[in-house]
């Protein structure tokens, strides 16, 4: 019995053995499942408003990686580009404003020149458009930090009509434009109320550049515009416009700028938001550095 029992333990081995030969190596059928790729499935949300009127939609939602400021494209991501491109191009009037949003998680991230994540992400959008031969000085920036992690809607398209009876600096009003001969960086660089300049790592990073290109060629000239939010009287606001930009000169001065520098104050005069949350007084607590 000890034997028989030896015998068809030895069979059933034998037998699961030759099962498994047949079946992987003669019919080839052990192969692992194939991993489905998974299709990232982006909402058909992505519009063009200019006010309330819809002038585009149903395209795909532009999407960004964790910290990251590559836009991933869809065909329908490109296909927005072009229509939006052509749209601009017979509408010669109107400008656009890119505002680029940011995760949570994202604050305190510092791209290049610009400050934030939604300003990266909003400059690498108009990458894409003056690759279309749409004009820079057509396209100005804005940026908003999200509270959450839900990054649905990275990109916000906005027209704005401005009319040839504009004057520069309502034009201005309208966003700023962050290209490098006319930057904007917000009073992270200085204490609330205070002109006392510490710049960050992306202004310093700039000073560097404009420091070269001024020195270049002599005739060029720079100019620092110190703007506030409507905190305290209009005065008090003037003055601080004023002694921010001052403040803003003397460190290009001891950085080795020898062009001229000239130093306006818009105080509050010439927001660029609403001064109705914290984030939005931050935008218009600002310092301007045009390039002539």
């Amino acid at each position: 019995m000890r034997y028989f029992i030896l015998g068809f333990l030895v069979f059933c081995l034998w037998a699961s053995f030759a099962r498994w030969y047949y079946v992987c190596e003669i019919k080839h059928r052990c192969a692992p499942e194939p991993v489905k790729e998974q299709v990232e499935v982006r909402p058909k949300t992505l519009s063009l408003k200019e006010g309330d009127k819809v002038i585009l939609s149903g395209f795909e939602q532009f999407a960004f990686d964790q910290n990251s400021i590559t836009p991933k494209l869809t065909e329908s991501n490109q296909l927005f580009l072009d229509t939006l491109s052509a749209y601009l191009k017979l509408h010669p009037n109107k400008n656009l404003k890119l505002t680029g949003f940011s995760r949570n998680s994202e604050k305190g991230k510092r791209i290049g020149l610009f400050e934030n994540l939604g300003l990266a992400r909003a400059n690498e959008i108009r990458s894409l458009l003056l690759n279309r031969n749409i004009d820079e000085e057509r396209i100005n920036l804005d940026h908003h930090a999200l509270i959450g992690e839900n990054l649905l809607k990275p990109i916000n398209f906005e027209l704005d009509t401005q009319p040839d009876e504009y004057s520069d600096d309502q034009r201005l009003n309208k966003g700023n434009q962050y290209t490098f001969t006319n930057m904007t960086f917000s009073d992270a660089n200085f204490a609330k109320d205070s002109d006392e300049f510490i710049p960050g790592e992306s202004l310093m990073l700039y000073a560097d550049s404009v420091k070269v290109y001024l020195g270049l060629d002599e005739t060029k000239s720079l100019t620092i515009i110190g703007h506030t939010d409507s905190d305290g009287s209009n005065e008090h606001n003037q003055d601080l416009g004023k002694r921010r930009a001052l403040a803003a000169k003397e460190y290009f001065i001891n950085l080795g700028v020898t062009n001229p520098i000239e130093v306006i104050s818009k105080g509050e005069d010439e927001p660029t938001a609403p001064n109705d949350t914290e984030e939005n007084k931050q935008k218009n607590r600002r310092v301007n550095f045009k390039l002539d």
